[in-house]
């Protein structure tokens, strides 16, 4: 087996690989055998027609792209570990020669890995961002963990008020006819959540326990249920039950109860810490991310089409597998999105090519500083690995084959390499 190079430009190769005819004659007869029980002669039982009385009947070429399917895979593989480049994309496939006693030759159209001219990255100024926490900020959080420890409370003495849930039977009519879906009993509705058609809710504020009143209201123009759009309606209601919520007093035993603090003012300390370390994760990422956008934009690659292509299908399938793990599959999401798989592909393309040239960016950082991974730091990483699964280190360890260990040794120097970013980044 041999192979030719064609270079494209813009970083596509056509590689011409050529098979034996030795070896195609072999694939001829080895499609033979995996077919042969589907083949009937008279005279013989099906699938015992000897090979030479079945090629004289239908001839070779009905083993053709059988055989030739059996050839491909291994011949490009061979060749892609050959060729001297490393191969970034599917293969477009096309068969150039394919006849018995003939070699077997065929194309396979690739993308090669783009090679990239850095630009300046060390020193790349940056704005330097502020973190601080504000009163306000610490108050909305114990007004959250407030509204979690709340009380329901029967109401008897007063009016439904904003806040309040209602637990009301109802039923709708439109022009004095009651119509489909509108009819409910016991039900519960916070007022001023808007989770009924505007009005409603309003409607029923200043309305007593035990009370029973119609509420006027009009359907909206785009309401999804078309024979009601723009309808004006009457609900006829009553009131069954109003609760309302009781929040509890902030002082030093409700942060006891809802925290490990035996005080608010620790409580609020800890609040702060906790929206300070948050904001200082947030504010580190935009960082890295505003210094890689930088350097990307000093750097020179030429990003080939069947690349970005290529990292837009497995970007599509690392989603369609989180779907899965939801219950869901891609064509249920196509469906209640109204994408198709192509259109769905286009909107993957423009962050396609932002992670093919971030990786392609940090990978030549990377080499141009020399950056290595030691054993020591290896093994810190993989031990962090087993902590999240909780398994043995040595057990880690073994799932990794030598193309899995040189994918995680580039990943870990991609992330010394923003970090060579950031230290070496200047603040304004």
């Amino acid at each position: 087996m041999g192979f030719q190079t064609e270079d494209l430009g813009k970083n596509m190769v056509k590689l011409t690989i050529d098979v034996s005819a030795e070896a195609f004659e072999d694939a001829i007869r080895k499609a033979y055998e995996k077919n042969k029980n589907k083949i009937s002669i008279q005279g013989f039982r099906k699938g015992k027609a000897p090979y030479q009385m079945v090629i004289k009947m239908y001839g070779k070429e009905m083993f053709y792209e059988e055989a030739a399917n059996l050839l491909i895979p291994d011949a490009y593989e061979e060749t892609a570990k050959d060729c001297g480049f490393e191969i970034v994309s599917r293969p477009e496939i096309d068969i150039e020669q394919i006849e018995s006693g003939k070699p077997f030759i065929f194309t396979a159209t690739v993308a090669r890995k783009p090679e990239v001219t850095l630009g300046e990255y060390k020193g790349l100024e940056i704005a330097k961002k502020e973190i601080t926490v504000s009163d306000e900020e610490i108050d909305a959080e114990i007004a959250k963990e407030q509204e979690k420890n709340a009380k329901e409370i029967n109401v008897e003495d007063r009016a439904i008020v904003e806040g309040d849930t209602a637990t009301i039977d109802y039923e709708g009519f439109v022009d004095g006819v009651a119509f489909e879906g509108g009819k409910g009993e016991n039900h519960p509705l916070v007022i001023g959540s808007h989770s009924f058609i505007p009005g409603f809710e309003e409607g029923l504020i200043g309305k007593k326990l035990g009370e029973e009143c119609d509420v006027e209201v009009t359907f909206p123009e785009e309401y999804h249920a078309k024979e009601l759009a723009g309808k004006p309606a009457v609900f006829k209601c009553k009131v069954n039950k109003i609760t309302a919520k009781e929040l509890p007093e902030i002082d030093d035993e409700f942060a006891s109860e809802v925290s490990d603090f035996d005080t608010l003012a620790e409580y609020k300390e800890s609040i702060a810490k906790t929206i300070r370390e948050k904001k200082e994760a947030e504010a580190k990422t935009e960082k890295e991310d505003a210094l890689v956008k930088k350097a990307i934009e000093n750097a020179t690659m030429e990003i080939p089409d069947a690349m970005i292509d290529t990292t837009a299908r497995q970007m599509g399938d690392e989603f369609a597998q989180r779907l899965q793990m939801q219950g869901l599959n891609i064509q249920q999401y196509f469906q209640y999105t109204g994408m198709t798989q192509q259109k769905y592909l286009e909107t993957l393309k423009p962050q396609a090519k932002n992670r093919i040239e971030t990786r392609l960016v940090l990978e030549a950082i990377a080499a141009a500083e020399k950056i290595e991974i030691s054993d020591e730091e290896m093994d810190a990483e993989m031990q962090k690995m087993a902590d999240q699964y909780q398994m043995e280190l040595a057990k880690v360890k073994e799932l990794f084959g030598e193309e899995e260990k040189k994918q995680f040794t580039q990943d870990l120097c991609v992330q010394k390499a923003i970090t060579l970013l950031v230290e070496n980044a200047k603040e304004i």
